[in-house]
């Protein structure tokens, strides 16, 4: 079967639209449960967020503290390595355009992946080649990597990428390490050595945080390609409410400790149900599983009847990804997924 590209400006399909689920599934019973996204069901606590954040303009001083937490919490050598935005969907775009800047040519993308930053990379002017073969990420300018991967889980150790870096910095590239689910995931981080330059690290506060509506995301890089990503950020790049809950959340160890835990308890017990239907699963991490499979569609329909929306890809019709359900969502998922 061939494989579908979107045209380099077309919006991409993702999980979460439960709009576009009703009309696919118009009998299933309400409400819904979104299965199709990969985010923690179970949100930070945070404290009330102060009236300010929302009447004044974020205090610059909040936004360097941020990155101080920031840096500390993802392993980055310094603050000054650390770059703060509105999600890191908005800074693939950003770093795709420095890669760009840096003489074109071409963006070599570890696939399958997260089909954003090949848009990204499209956007930003550079020819993309997507490959399931390590050796050949140093063919280009840009070099992307999801690690651990989604949706797949796939895991590339830490000696690998350091080589690859290594090797794209010598060559006035760029490595690009989305770590998005580093979080949940045995994977090993590269934060730590973006000082030798030709890397960048992005992390994603939404996912683990269960609070992926508050957009806000991290590039971590040497201080001259933090400085290159700010400036073309702008000022006031996170909101006020961003600053405050992120703030408490990325200094609060005890509960991402124990958040930890209980993740790992989840996707056992839906590894376990999904045994019991017959579902062998592929991989994926702790706030999601990956299965692949001939049976992918069916189990996609059989749970979109029942109010329950799953990530299906429409170029890999044999991949499927399920989240985590909310504690109060086990029975409904449980019951659905026993009826396979």
């Amino acid at each position: 079967m061939p494989v579908i590209r979107p045209e380099v400006g077309d919006p991409i399909q993702h999980g979460g639209d439960l709009a576009q689920a009703r009309a696919s599934f118009p009998d299933a019973p309400e409400p819904w449960i979104d299965l199709s996204t990969g985010i923690n069901p179970h949100s930070y606590p945070h404290s009330p967020i102060p009236g300010n954040a929302l009447a004044r303009l974020p205090e610059p001083y909040l936004a360097e503290r941020l990155k101080i937490l920031a840096a500390r919490a993802y392993g980055a050598p310094s603050a000054m390595h650390v770059a703060a935005g509105p999600g890191t969907q908005i800074l693939l775009p950003v770093i795709a355009g420095l890669a760009a800047g840096w003489g074109g040519g071409k963006a070599v993308v570890l696939s399958p992946t997260y089909a954003e930053h090949a848009r990204a990379a499209r956007l930003a002017g550079l020819e993309v080649t997507e490959t399931e073969d390590m050796e050949r990420l140093a063919d280009g300018r840009l070099a992307i990597i999801v690690n651990p991967n989604n949706p797949t889980g796939r895991i590339v150790q830490r000696g690998d990428l350091l080589t690859l870096a290594a090797v794209m910095r010598a060559k006035r590239g760029l490595l690009v390490v989305d770590e998005a689910f580093m979080d949940v995931s045995e994977a090993e981080s590269v934060a730590g050595a973006v000082d030798a330059g030709g890397l960048v690290v992005l992390r994603s506060f939404g996912k683990f945080y269960g609070m992926a509506g508050l957009r806000l995301g991290f590039a971590i890089s040497h201080p001259e390609t933090v400085v290159k990503v700010e400036n073309r950020l702008g000022p006031w790049a996170v909101s006020g409410p961003a600053l405050h809950i992120a703030g408490e959340a990325l200094a609060d160890a005890d509960w991402q400790k124990a958040m930890r835990e209980r993740l790992k308890a989840d996707a056992a017990r839906l590894d376990a149900v999904l045994a019991e239907a017959g579902i062998s699963v592929a991989g994926g991490t702790s706030l999601f599983r990956f299965i692949r499979g001939t049976r992918a569609q069916a189990i996609f329909h059989r749970l979109g009847e029942r109010a329950i929306i799953t990530r299906r890809f429409a170029e890999r019709p044999e991949d499927l990804r399920i989240g985590l359900p909310a504690a109060e969502d086990w029975p409904r998922v449980e019951q659905a997924l026993r009826t396979i």
